[in-house]
């Protein structure tokens, strides 16, 4: 179990400015993996396993994208207990996202706004961080998962993104358990156009074809993961849950963060643009995985995500249609405690 109550760092760390603190946190955790500073953070893993995708989860409970976006803390995440975690979202070339100040906290609700942009060090260094870690050397059984969550470029126009995101699942495809393909961020230009009709039928076509080239040539199916925003509605959720289907997807991520700010109205920097995340896009998000699971019906793996601030906030979403669960937000907020009580929640639950 940990050493240090995360109550004790968070005053020290909500001092600083937001992405600062972001910053000296993946620092300090990249410094400390695999040393005896681990156990300042670490936690027992739960062990409550579940199969999705052909993949053996040990747990129900995963950090989300963005949180890692260069891969360099994957065994300090894997001691804080995590069954999955996800790392990314990378690009093709390095890009340094969009000007400062970009995170923004809105404490009295428990959110985050942040217009980050797909902040990273590019491709190359990000499967070079992946490789270097004890996870992917060890190759230990019963280890966390580890998803590879891949986007593209700003700077590249988005009648070419399908480039952009063939290029990135070719260099991360023998190196990751599964692959999300993030096509909701609100944060890079037209990026969730993607998400219409023509084009995510396009892009998961082409996505898919490539995917059945490189199992064949690597001898190795990797799962294909999409993830979308809490922002649609059910007629846009049910063209989605078709079109994943019709490509063979394996699951969805649901959901991102949100452009609506009703749930913050009136609070300090509620007006800053970018994606909104925490407790307010818990109600949303669950809405969007109720509407996948009556679309896609049993069997199809949910990725829930979106305002866990707690273990009954947790299995809340499992009970709304989710398979497992992803924590972001509120890891910054409640520390990596919320990871041990959410997966004690959710197995208790079933």
């Amino acid at each position: 179990m940990s050493l240090l109550p995360y109550a004790l760092a968070r005053p020290f760390l909500f001092g600083l400015d937001p992405e600062a603190a972001h910053e000296l946190t993946l620092h300090t955790l990249e410094r400390a993996q695999g040393t005896p500073l681990e156990w300042a953070y670490c936690n027992g893993r739960v062990d409550d396993p579940v199969t999705l995708a052909g993949l053996r989860f040990p747990n129900r409970v995963g950090l989300a994208a963005g949180l890692d976006k260069n891969a360099r803390c994957i065994d300090a995440l894997g001691a804080m207990g995590f069954g999955f975690a996800e790392v990314g979202t990378v690009t093709p070339r390095p890009q340094p996202g969009n000007p400062k100040p970009r995170m923004f906290r809105l404490p009295q609700a428990n959110a985050l706004i942040n217009r980050l942009g797909f902040n990273n060090d590019g491709l190359d260094a990000f499967i070079a961080n992946v490789q270097r870690s004890s996870l992917r050397a060890g190759g230990r059984p019963n280890s966390m998962l580890l998803g590879l969550n891949i986007g593209k470029n700003a700077a590249t126009p988005i009648e070419r993104a399908t480039d952009d995101y063939l290029a990135c699942l070719d260099g991360v495809y023998t190196h990751a358990d599964y692959v999300t393909v993030n096509i909701s961020s609100p944060n890079t230009k037209n990026l969730r156009a993607l998400q219409g009709d023509a084009a995510l039928d396009s892009l998961l076509g082409a996505l898919a074809a490539r995917r059945e080239a490189l199992s064949q040539q690597h001898g190795k199916r990797v799962p294909l993961f999409v993830k979308i925003a809490p922002d649609l509605d059910e007629a846009q959720v049910a063209v989605i849950a078709g079109t994943l289907q019709r490509h063979g997807m394996d699951g969805v991520v649901a959901t991102n963060t949100t452009l609506h700010r009703e749930a913050v109205k009136g609070l300090k920097h509620a007006t800053e643009a970018g994606g909104l995340s925490g407790a307010p896009v818990l109600e949303a998000s669950n809405r969007v995985i109720g509407q996948l699971r009556a679309a896609l019906g049993q069997g199809f793996p949910i990725i829930g995500v979106g305002g866990i601030l707690s273990a009954p906030d947790a299995l809340g979403k499992i009970r709304a249609g989710a398979d497992v669960v992803q924590i972001y937000t509120g890891l910054i907020y409640k520390g990596p405690e919320l990871i041990r009580q959410a997966a004690i929640s959710i197995k208790k639950g079933f």
